[in-house]
């Protein structure tokens, strides 16, 4: 309960002080936007973060759930990115400022599908793995998260914001990860009690505790007295 209280107070504050600047994206704003420098080392940083958690995940058998479930985020973060450009190019086709002429046009859709095949399959293991009770909350914070700093990031939704909401912003980032870290945290294994009959408490038999020797038989376990003595005789 308290994880899933900071989560939710978390991301209410990262959507209620995100800018919401709209705007229409040109394939020119795209490309630009593209080779800036925020997103660049961004892009890099992303990365590298991608290449240490798939390392661990195909090399260490690491899968964890904040391993996959981060993995999933990192690419989250581009399908934002490139669905936000491709519907924006598109809807200014549609109004009559052909954007489709554009190459970027094409590899933001390129980049939209291939971020969404990969995350269905990281996605499809941590629910085959873990509980959705888990996994539902942690994805939601950390895609809504990645999602948000990425379109931060990639269209300068925070150059005209004020100090306050940029606080309040990053401040909801970390309650967001605090409550993800609470949810997510190791619970105690509890030990499976297997079921069994105890040999000597059968109703209406009364048994030895001497094993069947004969290995031959389809038959294992102890044996009842008339049957020992039967064997004996012959």
């Amino acid at each position: 309960f308290i994880g899933g209280a900071l989560a939710i107070t978390g991301i209410y504050l990262l959507v209620t002080f995100t800018p919401n600047v709209p705007q229409e994206l040109t394939g020119r704003q795209v490309q630009n936007y593209l080779v800036s420098w925020p997103f660049l080392v961004y892009s890099i940083l992303e990365i590298i973060i991608f290449c240490i958690l798939l390392y661990f995940y195909k090399r260490k058998a690491v899968k964890h759930i904040m391993v996959l479930l981060m993995m999933v985020a990192l690419l989250a973060s581009l399908t934002v990115i490139a669905v936000k450009a491709v519907s924006s190019m598109i809807a200014l086709s549609v109004k009559g400022k052909m954007q489709l002429t554009y190459s970027v046009f094409y590899i933001m859709t390129v980049l939209m599908a291939t971020s969404c095949a990969f995350q269905i399959k990281f996605l499809n293991q941590a629910m085959h793995l873990y509980e959705a009770t888990a996994v539902v909350p942690i994805n939601f914070v950390f895609f809504t998260t990645s999602a948000i700093i990425s379109g931060v990031i990639f269209y300068r939704e925070f150059q005209s914001a004020a100090l306050p909401s940029v606080f309040m912003f990053l401040f909801g980032c970390l309650l967001s990860f605090l409550g993800v870290i609470i949810i997510a945290r190791n619970k105690k294994e509890e030990n499976l009690q297997i079921p069994f009959i105890d040999c000597g408490h059968i109703p209406g038999q009364k048994l030895t505790a001497k094993i069947q020797p004969d290995s031959h038989s389809s038959c294992y376990g102890t044996l009842n007295k008339e049957d020992d003595s039967v064997k004996r005789q012959s």
